[in-house]
């Protein structure tokens, strides 16, 4: 494990990690709900960078809606096939797009498919975030305005709408779970590996990036499993063997060749068991929505059945931080370049 030199990745006003119980809580800034699952970061957008425009297309692969971008000389030019799995900003982020399209522009055609089905996480937007001393001035004038009255009912609207978004999150996770995104993958995969056939004879496979939601999903492209007769596989056995060995139905892969993953979310210790292909992980120090205590874990899982690995610490930054764009604070900018360029250097060398 290396962690990234804080002078990189610093903390900020803008970060996601969970504050201890008794400190500061900035609106906007803390998880969508207590329990480990999807935060701020991975259902709302930063600005765009400046200038930053999607250059790919949106078309059906596989029967699924996906973003594909290409390198500008391709097909002239051999490329990789590169599998981009987003976070609950979904298809339709133009951060997204534009994150496809930085990896394009390294020699990959990207495929990004819409891991929902046009059902993106509750209050997907574009974000304009005030900075840390707007911020101030509101509760300033808030408190001026309404006294300790105004301060109470201002965080108590401010606790409701939480609640209310943490809900519809937890509605909208029900709607997207294992047994629909990955069969939805492997059309895709399939799909993919017919199309750009080429392209998966260059890197002698696929590849694969996922961000918050979609990190999870690398992890189980990366893995060989043997699926439950009613599991993600969509298979069923013939009713006179539903009782039988799961096994009998057949180990599927893994799909991808290499696969990098950053700060994802739902992972749990055990999708860390029957990795096959090498994996680099970014990681945010203390992230609630990727304990330490899971990472650790799935180190240890890692290491016991000798899958090639990195994971790389970065402290004081956001979660959802290596998602496409702007940050106010340089070094958290900073810190998003270096872990774009440890996912990059991962696949390029494998």
């Amino acid at each position: 494990m290396t962690e990234v030199d804080p002078q990189v990745a610093t903390n900020a006003p803008e970060s996601d990690a969970q504050e201890q119980e008794d400190g500061p809580v900035i609106p906007g800034d803390t998880p969508a709900q207590t329990g480990p699952t999807m935060g701020e970061h991975c259902t709302t957008d930063r600005p765009t960078p400046d200038g930053a425009k999607p250059q790919g297309e949106v078309r059906k692969l596989g029967g699924i809606d996906t973003y594909i971008s290409k390198p500008s000389n391709y097909p002239t030019s051999p490329a990789k096939l590169l599998l981009h799995l987003t976070g609950g900003t979904g298809l339709h982020s133009t951060n997204n797009q534009v994150q496809s399209d930085r990896f394009a522009a390294e020699g990959y055609v990207v495929v990004m498919p819409d891991l929902f089905g046009g059902d993106p996480a509750p209050n997907t937007k574009n974000e304009t975030f005030e900075s840390p001393e707007a911020q101030l001035e509101s509760q300033q004038q808030g408190a001026s305005g309404g006294g300790a009255l105004g301060s109470f009912l201002d965080a108590f609207k401010l606790k409701a709408a939480e609640t209310a978004k943490s809900f519809l999150i937890d509605m909208w996770l029900a709607r997207h779970t294992e047994e629909k995104v990955m069969p939805l993958l492997e059309k895709v995969i399939d799909a993919a590996r017919s199309e750009f056939a080429d392209a998966v004879a260059t890197g002698d496979g696929v590849y694969a990036v996922g961000y918050c939601f979609g990190g999870r999903y690398v992890l189980l492209l990366a893995a060989e499993r043997t699926p439950t007769p009613s599991g993600w596989s969509g298979l069923t056995k013939p009713a006179d063997t539903e009782a039988g060995d799961a096994a009998a139905v057949g180990k599927k892969g893994p799909y991808i060749k290499a696969g990098a993953l950053a700060h994802a979310t739902l992972v749990s210790p055990d999708d860390f068991t029957g990795l096959k292909a090498p994996v680099s992980l970014v990681c945010v120090e203390d992230d609630p929505l990727f304990p330490d205590a899971v990472r650790t874990q799935g180190e240890d899982v890692l290491g016991k059945e000798g899958v090639e690995h990195e994971v790389q610490v970065y402290p004081g930054v956001p979660h959802g931080f290596a998602v496409v764009g702007d940050y106010a604070d340089q070094h958290i900018k900073d810190a998003q370049a270096t872990a774009y360029e440890q996912m990059l250097k991962w696949i390029k060398e494998h």
